[in-house]
């Protein structure tokens, strides 16, 4: 059986199964025979349930034998980030104080993934409290990018990211509140989707099992493949009301309107002064506007919604940054209140910003969420003379790790410093009106990291973003082994 098996997609590799020409034991033996090869160096799976996930991949082989099917992922060896709750495997979030937090249950998402035929080989590392762009902790260590073991995988869902290319799993899902999902997808070539907020619900992606919590404001839940058809065979298994809202509603995404390139029309936005990126990217974004207009769509460069972009940012990180607050002690919110108070009135950066939202009341937050209704309705007008927007999802390739206190980090771009959470403003793009956005791979850079793009579309049309994502990597190359893995497997 071939190595390269473990580099195919999820939609392929479920094909195989079904026809019987490769069987789950196989295959998931195949995917853990890599993890062993090369996981040591990446250190992407965190927690390993090997024996397990082969006895249950037996048991798909004899259900298959039966002429039984378990669903449209049977017999496929998954991996999920470590932030989801799994019977008998500790959920963490990187703190060390829940090292020995193990799951009583399985959480909604992996039982939606077990139900439709999966099982699994692990979970895969994030950052401490999911609150980082690198993947790191006390408790599992660092996860480096597959393309370049010096370099971050992103985060929160890097562990994620780099089980993806490096071809430790089928499939993954991660969360996303300011590109924890697409951010990982770009800095390791793969494909990723952040989906409407709301159609993905949460529970059992939470440290306290079956807190029973309402889905917090701005984050969601969604995949990352090694193809765009994997998106969506993921998302499908993944959506929908939790048992109790089923009482009285259920999810009717609407299929992909779009069949072709041709005719599409596509605003790209390659480039912003609130955001800097760097020339690379720019112009990887200007050559798939290039590449788009070959294949007869309508790209314009300079169409933007209207609204004042400063403004629709602020609204995005005052959101993010009440919510990440909600789950801070007292005694922060109480230092972030004093620090407010020193502040200028006139001091309106970033940073500024989230300590304002670490303490906003609850009137605050209405202000901002009317905002954020204006912001969605200036989008739908956008959006009607408009089918995507293509950006940048960060504003360099994978950097190197750099684990210095978080006030002490940049970001540089092209060699000017930039502030490390500069990213935020392309991430709010779509996080801030709860928008879809689909993230996909566009080729490597000079140093040979990959580079990436994000296609944003209108609410609740993510099919339609996940496939202008197939459509654009048929056109530009999509998803590439790292180089790296491939020699040193030939050379073995």
């Amino acid at each position: 059986m071939s190595d390269l098996l473990v580099y195919r997609s999820a939609t392929e590799l479920a094909q195989m199964i079904r026809r019987k020409e490769v069987s789950s034991v196989e295959l998931t033996q195949l995917f853990i025979d890599q993890i062993e090869r090369e996981d040591g160096e990446i250190n992407a799976v965190a927690v390993k349930r090997f024996e397990e996930a082969l006895s249950e991949a037996g048991l798909a082989d004899a259900a298959l034998g039966r002429g039984d099917e378990l669903g449209v992922m049977h017999g496929l060896p998954l991996t999920i980030k470590e932030s989801y709750m799994m019977q008998g495997t500790p959920t963490t979030w990187g703190l060390e104080s829940e090292k020995d937090n193990i799951a009583k249950n399985d959480g909604l998402i992996v039982g939606r993934f077990k139900a439709a035929g999966a099982h699994f080989l692990g979970k895969t590392n994030v950052p401490v409290d999911l609150g980082d762009t690198q993947s790191y902790n006390p408790v599992y260590g660092t996860t480096n990018n597959p393309y370049d073991l010096g370099r971050s995988p992103g985060g929160s869902s890097g562990g994620s990211g780099a089980a993806m290319a490096a071809g430790f799993s089928a499939l993954e899902a991660g969360s996303d509140i300011g590109g924890s999902v697409r951010i990982p997808a770009i800095f390791c070539g793969v494909f990723g989707h952040k989906p409407t907020w709301g159609i993905v619900p949460l529970a059992g992606h939470e440290l306290i099992e079956d807190l029973g919590i309402p889905d917090p404001d701005v984050t969601v839940c969604g995949p990352l493949a090694r193809s765009a058809e994997d998106l969506k065979l993921a998302l499908d298994v993944m959506a929908g009301p939790t048992e109790r809202e089923a009482l009285g509603w259920k999810l009717d995404l609407v299929p992909s309107d779009v069949k072709s390139l041709k005719g599409l029309r596509v605003a790209i936005w390659p480039n912003d002064e609130l955001s800097p990126v760097c020339e690379e990217i720019e112009q990887n974004a200007m050559q798939v506007g290039e590449v788009l207009e070959r294949c007869g769509a309508k790209v314009s460069y300079t169409a933007r919604p209207d609204f004042d972009a400063m403004k629709a940012h602020l609204v995005f990180t005052s959101l993010v940054g009440a919510t990440m607050a909600s789950g801070q002690p007292a005694s922060q919110i109480e230092k972030a209140r004093q620090r407010v108070d020193e502040l200028a009135p006139e001091d309106s950066s970033t940073g500024a910003a989230n300590l304002r939202a670490m303490v906003m009341s609850h009137r605050d937050w209405i202000r901002h969420d009317f905002r954020r209704a204006k912001l969605g309705r200036s989008w739908d007008v956008f959006f009607k003379e408009w089918d995507v927007l293509i950006c940048p999802q960060y504003n360099v390739p994978a950097f190197p790790h750099d684990h210095r206190p978080m006030k002490e980090r940049v970001c540089l771009v092209d060699g000017k410093e930039q502030p490390y959470n500069s990213y935020g403003f392309w991430a709010g793009i779509a996080n801030g009106a709860n928008l879809p956005s689909a993230t996909f791979p566009t080729g490597f850079s000079a140093d040979g990291l990959p580079l990436g793009l994000q296609a944003t579309c209108p609410t609740y049309r993510d099919n339609r973003a996940i496939e202008i994502a197939r459509l654009i990597s048929l056109e530009v190359g999509g998803y590439s082994p790292p180089e790296r893995i491939l020699k040193a497997q030939a050379a073995s």
